[in-house]
């Protein structure tokens, strides 16, 4: 009742070296088994395919390979599991009758082990079943004869991978996930950048309870059959797969020398081995479109971050965390709903527009000047965190820039040329900017700015009643207005992070706020500095002083805020 129980008759067989005494084939010893299949090194050259464990090997392209198992009685039930990976596979297994002398006692001198084994591998044998593709397949017998088996595969495409399994206990291993009735992948919910998806659980969680955990893959290339094909597809950088030359033999449960790391987990069930973890020992290139999850025993998922009016394809694999073996569910693929249709906002020459983006969302302008220009110029002023601009011209890309505060582009112009802008805003939340487009280029209706918008504070200079501040300005000359407002002594960095709008301006203030306003400039920017000291403060309170820069269309901008307190005691 044994498929190779015990590889040892078979390595007797044919790997041992040759002896003239009589040879038969043993019966399987359970504790004897259990051994060899922990010791790895049992298995090196080997083409014994051991009873109960997923073996992992490589096939050269157009090089055959064979392997052998033994059923040494009949009417043995017989499961075997071919998954290739990367690539199709044409196999074959087939059977032949073991001589008498090596099933049992026999009758009569036996036959020197050299003869015995060119008769066994000399016969073709007869074929059981075959198989070409690159489907996970499965040949399945309840009573299968005695014999020896030869499992054939060749790979006609390309150098690549594979999986077998074999058993004659299939009844009680159950090594892979069973499906359930409906193996299919619904669709539930689509969206422009999601994708709901659901399915029913495996009964081998459901009913045997064994632990099973679902892997998801999405990419937009094809639906893949097993996970081994995947983990192909995530590992086929350069160096992936560093098979052995041609002509030497390799050990499939050691490959540490091909690129992989060994796996030195030995199976807790009978006759489990525990799959090599594909992956490079340095770090993997997995492909950008090409993304694998693990969500654990969840049976309804939603897949995020996808791209509008693209088709994508979602496969669901039932993993059985025991044996590291796994189920591939029927897969299925989707196409994201169209961004929705923007409304596009006509920019009038030389006049500022307000623009409000929501969180992660989009804007659209339109720029066409009546008139033949040289230079067209935008100026954009994000109010909040930085947002990303684009502006083609007649379709041709021109500019694609981050702008956080103040920023001005000046490009070159076109007759009745029409310019399209995207603004694209922040990840953190909603942003507004005031945006402006000319073909004047002495129009400028925001103020410029210094690199750095900070306000310094003299801590030595401040006092009980006062304190003395500092700011840079530009080469150009601009009104400066102060402005401050007590706040309590617990207002943090957060609170005044949300008051941190910059297209605010004065008009916005109390006048009871305004400390004063000036006018300031330098033709040297290393000396263009200003100081100003606020009085009539109270002792020990605390303060958020505001400094607006003024340009000559009106437009103001708000340096960072500062906050300040005076001395309680003097």
């Amino acid at each position: 009742m044994l498929l190779l129980r015990c590889p040892l008759p078979l390595l007797l067989l044919l790997l041992l070296p040759l002896d003239s005494r009589p040879q038969k084939l043993p019966t399987r010893d359970e504790e004897l088994f259990q051994m060899q299949i922990r010791d790895k090194a049992f298995f090196h050259d080997s083409s014994v395919i051991p009873d109960g464990a997923e073996i992992s090997s490589y096939l050269f392209r157009d090089t055959p390979k064979r392997y052998f198992f033994v059923v040494e009685e009949d009417n043995t039930p017989l499961a075997v599991t071919v998954t290739p990976c990367d690539a199709p596979l044409e196999w074959k297994l087939s059977v032949q009758e073991l001589p008498e002398e090596a099933s049992g006692e026999g009758s009569g001198d036996p036959e020197p082990l050299e003869q015995q084994k060119q008769q066994i591998t000399n016969e073709e044998g007869t074929e059981l079943f075959s198989y070409k593709g690159n489907d996970v397949e499965y040949f399945v017998s309840s009573s299968s004869p005695s014999g020896l088996y030869q499992l054939d595969l060749l790979s006609t495409e390309k150098d690549t991978h594979f999986k077998v399994y074999a058993t004659t206990t299939p009844e009680s291993d159950q090594p892979y996930p069973e499906l359930p009735y409906d193996p299919r992948i619904d669709v539930t919910s689509l969206g422009r950048t999601t994708v709901t998806l659901a399915w029913k659980p495996s009964p081998t969680a459901s009913l045997l309870r064994q632990p099973i955990q679902y892997c998801i893959v999405i990419n937009k290339e094809h639906n893949f059959k097993s996970l081994c094909a995947v983990e192909a597809k995530l590992s086929s950088d350069d160096a992936f797969m560093m098979a052995p030359k041609p002509g030497l033999d390799f050990s499939p449960f050691d490959f540490a020398h091909f690129g992989f790391p060994a796996d030195n987990n030995s199976g807790k069930e009978r006759g489990f081995l525990k799959s090599s973890k594909f992956g490079r020992q340095t770090s993997p290139k997995p492909r950008v479109d090409l993304h694998r999850v693990c969500i654990g025993n969840k049976n309804i998922f939603t897949v995020s971050d996808l791209r509008p009016d693209t088709q994508y394809y979602f496969d669901m694999f039932a993993v059985n965390t025991n044996t590291n073996m796994s189920t591939a569910y029927v897969g299925t693929f989707a196409r994201t709903k169209e961004e929705a249709k923007q409304k596009t906002i006509e920019l009038k020459d030389g006049k500022v527009t307000d623009v409000f983006i929501k969180r992660k969302g989009a804007k659209f302008l339109r720029f066409a000047p009546v008139s033949s220009h040289q230079k067209v110029t935008f100026s954009v002023h994000s109010c909040l965190d930085a947002v990303q601009i684009q502006v083609r011209r007649d379709g041709k890309l021109l500019l694609s820039q981050s702008v956080e505060g103040v920023r001005q582009f000046q490009l070159r112009g076109k007759a009745k040329a029409k310019y399209l802008i995207r603004l694209k805003g922040s990840k953190k939340g909603a942003s507004m900017l005031k945006i402006l487009a000319t073909t004047r280029p002495n129009k400028q209706s925001f103020p410029s700015l210094p690199e750095d918008t900070r306000i310094k504070a003299f801590d030595k200079l401040r006092t009980c009643s006062s304190v003395t501040v500092a700011w840079l300005g530009t080469q150009e000359r601009n009104k400066f207005c102060i402005y401050k407002r007590e706040v309590d002594d617990n207002y943090n960095d957060e609170q005044k992070k949300r008051e941190q709008n910059q297209c605010l301006g004065p008009d916005t203030r109390k006048k009871s706020e305004k400390v004063l306003c000036k006018y300031f400039h330098s033709q040297n920017i290393q000396k263009a500095v200003t100081t100003e000291t606020i009085r009539g403060l109270q002792p020990g309170k605390s303060y958020l002083l505001d400094v607006y820069v003024i340009g000559h269309g009106g437009h103001s901008v708000k340096y960072q805020s500062k906050l300040v307190k005076t001395r309680k005691f003097c």
